[in-house]
């Protein structure tokens, strides 16, 4: 590694909590100098300002773990394909990202520190570059598929069932990342929620969260026919190749899309002893109970435990009754297990079922940040202070 990563840590804390106006003119410099590259980011820069710091802060953690900087870089790579990334777009923004640093470093930058970035950048940048490169040239940088159903399944979440213009290739468990022309240049991950089909179609169940950009789009706005772009197919969470293991599966809300993705697939595939705990906060969430039922009338091998709180609960109480009936299932070593649910309840519930004797290697759930806070920081300080859920361009597993 031709760079100090110690130099690259002390120079990220000086101006760590002033990481709001950084991102501020780092975007300012890089579209002043750059003419029609601002075309390539979202209108509203808010959330890509923040977007930027988090990943600064990813790629500055890791700088002395190549292995697992290797694995992000080269996530972040191919995933930039779809927002035309180009290798001539790099240099522009390494330019205008030492011009940032050195903007709000003020007498603490030095001539070491500008060599430090410069060769930490270059070695980033390339590595995202080379990613990019490798994957084959028959991949579409984004699917383009027409909205073929919509359905309102509660208030707040719709079912949408979409034909790309071409063949998918996803497996059961994966997620997606969606785009809009109704919110240009802003892309949200979301689960599929069936195993692939003979006709090409997904499906795929969206919750309106409050503010949400694009789920506020796909949930109240689009019509039939609209056509959204979907990117290439994302995470690690499907079943296992070849086991026979039972199954032990927790969906929580509209985490139900992957796990129903997952039953289906285990359908195909023969069945095999599986149980799987539907939470919700109250039976109006339990938005999808037809296919729960035909599901465990058509299949012997599948069991489903259905936990919701009488109506007016808290959300606290819906939690208790889905762990309390987790600890009665008891002995969980030997299980595949499947989490799926808010960012918050996957990792309470992953340490109940290892406590519970489940196997931390066969536990398996998509990527999850530690808070569910989408509000902006108002102070410095709170930069520096808190852990927050950023909307990520994509959420594979970090290395």
């Amino acid at each position: 590694m031709p760079f100090d990563p110690a130099v690259i840590r002390a120079s990220f804390a000086v101006v760590e909590r002033r990481a709001d106006q950084l991102t501020k003119f780092f975007y300012a410099h890089l579209f002043t100098n750059n003419p029609g590259v601002e075309e390539l980011f979202p209108a509203r820069l808010a959330e890509q300002r923040d977007r930027l710091f988090a990943a600064l802060t990813q790629l500055v953690l890791r700088l002395e773990e190549p292995e697992k900087l290797t694995g992000y870089l080269a996530a972040l790579g191919r995933d930039h394909r779809k927002f035309q990334a180009a290798p001539e777009h790099y240099p522009a923004v390494g330019a205008s990202l030492i011009a940032a640093l050195k903007h709000f470093s003020g007498h603490y930058w030095t001539p070491e520190i500008e060599k430090a970035w410069t060769e930490a950048y270059t070695v980033i940048s390339q590595a995202m570059i080379d990613a990019a490169a490798a994957v084959p040239a028959s991949t579409p940088r984004w699917w383009d598929a027409e909205i073929t159903g919509h359905r309102r399944a509660t208030s707040d979440l719709a079912v949408l069932t979409l034909r790309p213009d071409r063949p998918y290739p996803f497996t059961a468990g994966q997620y997606l990342t969606v785009c809009s022309d109704r919110r240009p240049q802003v892309w949200r991950p979301y689960s599929v929620a069936c195993a692939p089909r003979s006709d090409n179609t997904l499906e795929l169940h969206v919750r309106r969260v409050p503010d949400g950009t694009v789920s506020t789009a796909l949930v109240d706005e689009v019509r039939l026919g609209e056509r959204l772009r979907l990117g290439p197919p994302l995470g690690e969470a499907v079943l296992a190749p070849d086991s026979d293991r039972p199954l032990l599966m927790v969906a929580a809300g509209s985490g139900w899309a992957p796990v129903r993705a997952l039953l289906e697939q285990l359908a195909q595939d023969g069945g095999r002893p599986a149980t799987v705990f539907i939470a919700a906060r109250g039976d109006r969430d339990l938005y999808d109970l037809d296919s729960v039922h035909a599901m465990v009338q058509e299949h012997a091998w599948l069991h489903a435990v259905l936990s919701a709180p009488d109506r007016g609960a808290s959300r606290n109480e819906a939690v208790r009754l889905l762990r309390e009936g987790l600890r009665e299932y008891g002995d969980c070593s030997g299980h595949d297990i499947h989490l799926s649910g808010p960012p918050d309840l996957v990792p309470a519930v992953g340490a109940q079922l290892l406590e519970q004797g489940a196997e931390s290697a066969l536990l398996r759930h998509d990527p999850v940040t530690p808070t569910f806070n989408r509000s902006r920081p108002l102070t410095p300080a709170e930069w520096f202070l808190e852990e927050r859920d950023v909307p990520w361009i994509n959420r594979t597993e970090l290395g």
